[in-house]
């Protein structure tokens, strides 16, 4: 318990120190945001903001988490390694992608087709490894699991490896995505992001408490090295929190790709080796509102042939165009976060307390 109070606290002071360095630096650089000429008027003052702010986030988790282990003398999991893993190597598209932006001067960085398979690589990379044999613990434990999971695993529900590797795909890549499309206002998908992480930080504690290693029965998860991951998760919040001192309104940086896709795919990568996989449905419900959104307002506009359902879509930017303000926006989005979270841990806590 202490490496997850050392972890969470110490990624949030660097993130909140270095973060005031990054704006800094980055400013100099001339690593300044730009805005899309179709979106709303109001986002036009933000363009040469910094961006790429999703660095600072990384490197205080990547650091928060090894200064924890070296403290406590823990030596690092093979499921918080491969989850670093995923967090960088996505977190490493997202940068390719934002220094695009910048060096081209332009709002739209990797062509769709370069992002879906650099995303598509890490993935697949993180897949196979979290699968594979070679990673069992000394119970035959694997990271990740070829059965699907709600709160456990569904025994009925197992897959061919081949197939359970391109389910891990398409989580990561779906969530990945989705948290890039909410991060559209100032401390929308960071403020978001700390709820639901600090929600995976308690599921990895209760998992721990009742880790069927330790305690056996028909009431114990059967997950490997929950505690590890749990220190992870609180490096990840205490990352996000000191971030959006600086990312709320009005924002003096953005996170930019570099952090909604490494924040995307690390939400995915906690439900995957939790063992709580469509649990991320609930937890994430706000990521998967917006995602409709566009989805919808897509299909829509192709169906029809040039109407639209939303006055313009990911979700939070109709509320803007309907006169909202953009602070308005975001709190209400956080409440609705905030609900899908106490209804996932409702549920996660309220399952446990039916089988005793």
């Amino acid at each position: 318990m202490r490496a997850i109070l050392f972890g969470g606290g110490l990624a949030l002071l660097i993130s909140l120190l270095g973060t005031r360095v990054a704006i800094n630096l980055f400013t100099q650089w001339g690593y300044g945001q730009e805005i899309r000429d179709d979106g709303p008027t109001s986002h036009h003052t933000k363009r040469g903001t910094p961006t790429m702010g999703g660095v600072v986030i990384i490197l205080a988790t990547v650091i928060g988490y090894f200064a924890a282990n070296v403290i406590t003398q823990s030596r690092p999991s093979a499921s918080a390694l491969l989850l670093l893993f995923l967090f960088v190597g996505m977190g490493a598209v997202g940068f390719l992608d934002d220094y695009i932006k910048i060096s081209k001067q332009r709002s739209l960085g990797l062509r769709s087709k370069a992002k879906m398979i650099g995303q598509t690589v890490i993935a697949l990379v993180f897949g196979a490894l979290a699968l594979s044999p070679w990673l069992e613990d000394a119970n035959g434990r694997t990271p990740a699991s070829e059965k699907i999971s709600f709160l456990r695993e569904i025994d009925w529900l197992a897959l061919p490896m081949v197939l359970a590797v391109i389910l891990i795909w398409l989580i990561i890549t779906a969530t990945s995505n989705a948290v890039n499309l909410t991060d559209g206002l100032d401390g929308l998908a960071t403020g978001a992001c700390v709820m639901v992480f600090g929600a995976y930080m308690l599921v990895n504690i209760w998992q721990s408490n009742q880790f069927c290693q330790d305690n056996p029965g028909p009431l114990c998860y059967n997950v490997r090295d929950p505690l590890d991951l749990a220190v992870v998760a609180a490096a990840i919040t205490g990352a996000c929190f000191g971030f959006l001192w600086w990312n709320a309104s009005p924002a003096a940086i953005f996170m930019g790709d570099t952090g909604s896709l490494s924040l995307g795919a690390a939400l995915a990568g906690f439900a995957i080796l939790t063992r709580t996989e469509l649990l991320l449905i609930i937890l994430g419900g706000l990521f998967l509102v917006e995602t409709l959104s566009v989805m919808l307002q897509v299909g829509y506009f192709k169906v029809t042939r040039g109407k639209r359902i939303f006055r313009m879509a990911p979700l939070h930017h109709h509320f803007e165009m309907l006169g909202w303000e953009q602070v308005t926006v975001v709190i209400r989005f956080w409440i609705i976060t905030g609900l899908c979270v106490a209804a996932g841990l409702g549920v996660f806590y309220a399952e446990w307390v039916a089988r005793l």
